[in-house]
């Protein structure tokens, strides 16, 4: 595990104390674990599993392991470590909680089902459309305002750092793009660095202020002009029907405590970003109140023709136009004169939320832009705690749940070690505790495929040894009954008889075509290089066949 201890990590397990934030998550559970048992031999590693990690976690790893057993956090890893244990065909204990929930799942090689072969249903996100215009709960005005804080705070920070960094690379990427996302990318660096750029503290109160105008005020004025509140749809059904808002524009005071905590969070931080310091009176409502009175608000008035996105099925905000590339050249021309006019070395500073530090004011912008929000649309405020649950993404974790996975893993663990047990012996669980539910099955036996007198599943792994050519790989399936006509290498094609210069590679050896098309060489840790072949039978039906070690030393 490559991360370190936060404090909403204590109460979901035996092994952290309070004592241990900020250090490394292996190192403090083994630490604790052979304290608890002092006769374990336990090795903790600061690495995290994954594709970049190969060269640690290499052939040699993966081969001298019994038995695998997860306690991963998230959907990506698990489907990773699943496939390096399909592939050395070891057996993989998986579990995950969530709540009050709690699942183990077995993977036995050549008895089960292995771990991707299902996914629970994705969880369903309010449309973008709800989010930014016609939010009618707090979830909505939360989901915003972190993806505010992300855009502002981190996005455009990054991005204002890649164009510095490279200018000249930085404009191809964006003149081959040549789309609305380019087009936006480049907008927000030309904002930030032109029309928002921040010297001194008062500019960033004077950013802040401004902000608070265009979001809770100026927004709010533009969507209620587009669609007034006796507005209908294409049928003549009134536009703003539940579960739609009606909103209506803030008016800023100095004298509305919120107001000025939402000004100081966000100075704050926008003071981060260009590195400029905080001065002490910030934290004085008073001096803050005054900085923020000598900010000019200009005039806003709605204009006509302006395109709201009202589509639930949209998954931009982006629209696109002929002009793009025209629009993109000139804002990189405009970029080019801003850049001349910045520091030498001027950089950024990017901020990732941190849900966990009290004092960085995170939660502190990411409340006050929610619960403005929510005003607006008259929707109930929330307080820091309450916000803090839901734009981190936190889910209450018990240690009960925790302990229950964990010991119906321990279970079938015995049954792994002592061997030779039938699919029929190992038992899947899911429970929930707040029902109380509790359900065991057997595990689902793997999907047989079959193609003559052979039979295979998802956990077998054909061999080929020898460093065979290409056409000695066709022919090698051809005496199996199987007319291959496309050989893949990852996401390189080696070998598709659609194409006549194809031929040319059938007598070379298959490593050689790989290192040819693949530009790169193969690890020297490696014997063999896996390759994904397409074959048909006789009658021309397509056979899924498994994947092939083509092993060239």
């Amino acid at each position: 595990d490559d991360d370190v201890i936060e404090k909403s990590n204590l109460s979901r397990q035996f092994l952290f104390r309070d004592w241990n934030i900020g250090q490394a998550k292996s190192t403090v559970a083994a630490s604790a674990a052979v304290s608890i048992n002092p006769q374990l031999k336990i090795e903790a590693l600061q690495n995290r599993v994954g594709p970049e990690t190969e060269c640690v976690f290499n052939d040699d790893f993966w081969e001298n392991l019994t038995v695998v057993i997860n306690a991963l956090d998230n959907v990506n890893a698990r489907l990773y470590v699943d496939q390096r244990c399909l592939y050395f065909q070891k057996p993989l204990l998986e579990s995950g909680t969530l709540g009050a929930k709690c699942n183990t799942q077995m993977v036995i090689p050549h008895l089960t089902e292995n771990y991707g072969a299902s996914r629970d249903p994705t969880e369903k996100q309010a449309p973008m459309c709800t989010v930014h215009s016609f939010p009618h709960n707090i979830d909505h005005c939360l989901t915003w305002a972190r993806s505010e804080f992300e855009g502002l705070l981190e996005k455009t920070p990054a991005e204002v750092n890649a164009y510095l960094s490279n200018p000249s690379e930085y404009a191809t990427a964006m003149r081959n793009a040549a789309d609305a996302q380019a087009k936006d990318s480049l907008e927000r660096i030309l904002q930030c660095l032109e029309q928002e750029k921040c010297e001194t503290f008062q500019d960033c109160v004077t950013w802040a202020r401004l902000r608070f105008e265009d979001y809770f005020v100026n927004r709010v004025k533009q969507l209620t002009f587009t669609f007034p509140e006796d507005a209908t749809t294409s049928t003549g059904a009134p536009f703003w029907s539940a579960p739609k808002r009606f909103p209506r524009p803030l008016q800023f005071s100095t004298t509305d405590p919120s107001h000025l905590q939402f000004i100081m969070a966000a100075s704050i931080l926008r003071a981060e970003t260009f590195g400029i310091p905080v001065p002490d009176w910030v934290k004085n409502t008073k001096m803050l109140a005054k900085a923020v009175e000598k900010v000019i608000v200009p005039d806003f008035q709605p204009k006509e023709g302006v395109n709201i996105e009202t589509d639930e099925k949209a998954t931009s905000l982006s629209t696109g136009s002929v002009d793009d590339a025209a629009v993109i050249n000139e804002l990189l021309f405009k970029l080019e004169r801003c850049r001349n006019n910045l520091p030498s070395g001027f950089r950024m500073k990017p901020i990732q939320f941190e849900k966990d530090d009290d004092t960085n004011y995170h939660m502190d912008l990411i409340a006050g832009l929610a619960n403005m929000r929510a005003r607006n649309y008259s929707i109930p405020e929330v307080d820091k705690l309450k916000a803090k649950f839901i734009a981190g993404r936190i889910i209450p974790a018990i240690a009960t749940s925790t302990a229950m996975a964990t010991g119906l893993v321990c279970l079938e663990l015995y049954k792994v070690l002592d061997g030779a047990h039938k699919v029929e012996d190992y038992r899947n669980t899911f429970s929930n505790l707040a029902l109380p539910l509790f359900s065991m099955a057997v595990p689902v036996p793997p999907k047989v495929m079959k193609h003559r007198d052979m039979s295979w599943t998802v956990w077998d792994r054909w061999i080929l040894r020898g460093n065979p050519t290409v056409r000695e790989l066709i022919q090698w399936l051809k005496d199996k009954g199987l007319n291959a006509y496309s050989i893949s290498y990852g996401s390189c094609l080696l070998f598709n008889n659609m194409f006549p210069r194809h031929k040319e590679r059938l007598d070379k050896k298959v490593v050689d075509v790989a290192r040819e098309i693949a530009k790169e060489d193969l690890p020297p840790y490696r014997s063999h290089l896996d390759v994904v072949v397409a074959c048909e039978d006789d009658e021309d039906n397509d056979i899924n066949i498994p994947q092939i070690s083509v092993y060239y030393r």
